[in-house]
């Protein structure tokens, strides 16, 4: 399906029928395609008690590392981002005197895993100048003594995007690693691993990627996998052939896989996967580029029209910095969001502003809406 047919990309998306929904950021709501394949598993499950599982085996594996730029064997399966970002600081070493540097802008997930006091570490929070992260002052903050980089890809408040490729330069020049949370750029942003040099990725997949909560990736790049033991051990975390014997399966000894899958633990939420895997191929249709191009060229004309209200945004101008969240500041966003609510608009309050995070389905009559709404609130 073709970019340019709007009418035939939103039916894909019932939620446009009963709301402007403009909140990708906190939770998106789930395409058709995506919906009917978690249907059609739960229909086999009731009615034949297992899933033809051919088509999505791997959970999404393959698909998920093609997003990023990534190998299937770099991919484990979790549940949410958070427990990938917790499995990243629990397999590191921290001497002493070591630290982790991160911003002040980050969603807590990003930054807790190193605030819990057994891990010993100090954490560094490069400061933001205006909501934007210099790499001035990476560069400052980062140094021999750092264990960890640990970022969003897109900040979540205002939707600042870093520069990845940079940052990895940064750290691995002091032999730090890159930890980042993409789950705000997955699916909306081209993501190349490799290109920019990324040593750990966790993301969710109920936001951009229009996929059921309870499904999350989480990648380690291959030279690393095996020199570390993971936090969290079950029967996922071992080579499957131990379980291919009709004796007794092996409990006197650990084998770890050799790949990823080392770091999951037992059963993932299937249909969640399902879902994910889904989403993530109706994604790859309309092409991960054609996306974003989209997405900005509806953020351009919402920042335009924010300008035009004389309000102050607070997410970047900058290209290169841009994303799919917009954030401006307005007196009482509490209120407004809620007045929005009630008239089926969905947005979020962050940061004593709205934010905004249209997908690609959404249009600039949707933004219209929104923006003529928030002219005529009485607060």
């Amino acid at each position: 399906m073709r970019m340019e047919n709007i009418d035939a990309i939103r039916e894909l998306f019932p939620v446009v029928k009963n709301k402007v929904f403009l909140n990708h950021a906190a939770q998106s709501p789930l395409p058709k395609p995506v919906a009917d394949a978690v249907k059609r598993c739960l229909e086999e499950f009731s009615m034949f008690g297992n899933v033809s599982t051919s088509e999505w085996e791997d959970y999404g594996k393959a698909l998920f590392a093609r997003l990023i730029g990534a190998k299937p064997e770099e991919i484990a399966l979790v549940e949410n981002t958070s427990v990938g970002l917790n499995i990243a600081a629990n397999v590191l070493e921290y001497p002493p005197d070591s630290k982790v540097v991160t911003t002040d802008l980050e969603y807590p997930s990003v930054v807790y895993p190193w605030l819990k006091g057994s891990l010993g570490v100090k954490i560094h929070y490069v400061k933001n100048v205006g909501g934007k992260i210099q790499l001035e002052d990476f560069e400052k903050a980062v140094d021999d003594k750092t264990v960890a980089v640990a970022v969003s890809h897109v900040e979540y408040v205002n939707g600042f995007r870093n520069d990845l490729r940079a940052l990895s330069q940064i750290a691995h020049k002091h032999g730090a690693y890159l930890i980042v949370d993409a789950i705000q750029s997955a699916g909306v942003i081209p993501i190349d691993v490799k290109r920019d040099g990324v040593d750990f990725l966790a993301t969710a997949c109920y936001n951009w990627l229009l996929s059921p909560p309870g499904a999350a990736y989480f990648y380690v790049r291959e030279d690393l996998i095996e020199n570390f033991e993971p936090p969290f051990v079950g029967w996922a975390s071992v080579k499957q052939e131990i379980f291919e014997t009709v004796d007794f399966w092996d409990i006197w000894s650990l084998r770890f896989s050799e790949t990823a899958s080392r770091f999951e633990v037992g059963t993932s939420s299937f249909l969640s996967f399902v879902g994910a895997a889904e989403a993530i191929k109706m994604l790859f249709g309309f092409g991960i580029e054609n996306i974003e191009k989209r997405v900005l060229k509806l953020t351009d004309h919402l920042m335009d029209a924010v300008k035009a209200l004389g309000l102050e945004l607070q997410a970047p101008e900058e290209q290169q910095h841009r994303s799919g969240i917009v954030n401006f500041k307005i007196d009482k966003s509490n209120e407004v969001v809620e007045h929005l609510k009630r008239n089926n608009i969905v947005v979020s309050a962050r940061a004593r502003g709205i934010r905004v995070s249209p997908h690609f389905y959404n249009t600039e009559e949707e933004i219209d809406t929104l923006v003529e709404k928030i002219k005529k609130a009485d607060f």
